[in-house]
């Protein structure tokens, strides 16, 4: 676990913006000051389950700015790395469908859940998404897998139909976020199963503006004593740091 006196070393050298136990402020010193809320919450974890989810802090640590807080994270993560990311299999399943089948035969086997789309459907669909020939293309095919979506039955026999539709909200909500459209957003994250989770908030802050807001939700953790929400602090405020806010 991280000693005391290596906690006031870092209190030490943090900037006043990531000591803010309320909401980040907004500008340049967000960034700093989320990142600081989500270690915050990984605190709470058992040291392997830490250890775990250090390399995750990493790559979003380079994009910082500021001197003061890349030398907080220098000396709290050491030579810890960040995971190295495999190859792309899904969108190479997309691109060696497509070229197998055509678009439109790609379309039709996607609809059925055709092999090789049988499995990961939704996430091939998804990669497909940049591969479409134009933008008619690509709006039928985000249409399908609206189609295709669907939150889970609330049963206690779930299938794998009810779960593929929820990873078909997932898969969507993220894409919405990237096109910046709130409110497809808003439609594909009421298809996924746990439409309220702190991914989608920030995802959705993305859109909006004021991710900071949900820092105290973040340094909250969910006292589960598991990742997840550290995972989720960290991919959903990822999209902010790499692509910045939508515009207005």
């Amino acid at each position: 676990m991280i000693r005391a006196g290596f906690l006031f070393l870092v209190a030490g050298l943090m900037a006043p913006a990531v000591l803010a136990q309320g909401a980040c402020p907004a500008g340049q010193g967000e960034a700093a000051c989320m990142l600081e809320a989500a270690w915050t919450a990984a605190q709470d974890l058992p040291e392997k389950k830490l250890d775990r989810v250090k390399p995750l802090f990493a790559p979003l640590t380079l994009k910082l700015t500021d001197p003061k807080a890349k030398a907080v994270w220098d000396a709290r993560l050491g030579g810890t790395g960040a995971e190295v990311e495999s190859a792309d299999y899904v969108r190479g399943a997309a691109e060696t469908a497509i070229r197998e089948y055509g678009w439109e035969g790609f379309l039709e086997r996607a609809r059925a859940g055709l092999a090789p789309l049988h499995m990961g459907r939704p996430e091939i669909m998804g990669a497909a998404i940049a591969l479409a020939p134009d933008a008619k293309q690509r709006a039928r095919l985000v249409q399908i897998m609206f189609d295709l979506a669907g939150a889970p039955a609330k049963s206690a026999k779930v299938s794998f139909q009810d779960f593929e539709r929820g990873d078909f909200g997932h898969v969507l909500s993220e894409q919405m976020m990237r096109d910046c459209m709130l409110a497809d957003f808003d439609r594909a994250v009421g298809l996924t199963a746990v439409p309220d989770a702190l991914i989608y908030q920030l995802w959705r802050a993305r859109i909006t503006g004021g991710a900071g807001a949900l820092a105290s939700d973040i340094r909250a953790g969910d006292g589960s004593g598991d990742t997840s929400h550290v995972r989720q602090a960290l991919e959903g405020y990822a999209p902010v740091m790499s692509l910045g806010y939508c515009p207005n």
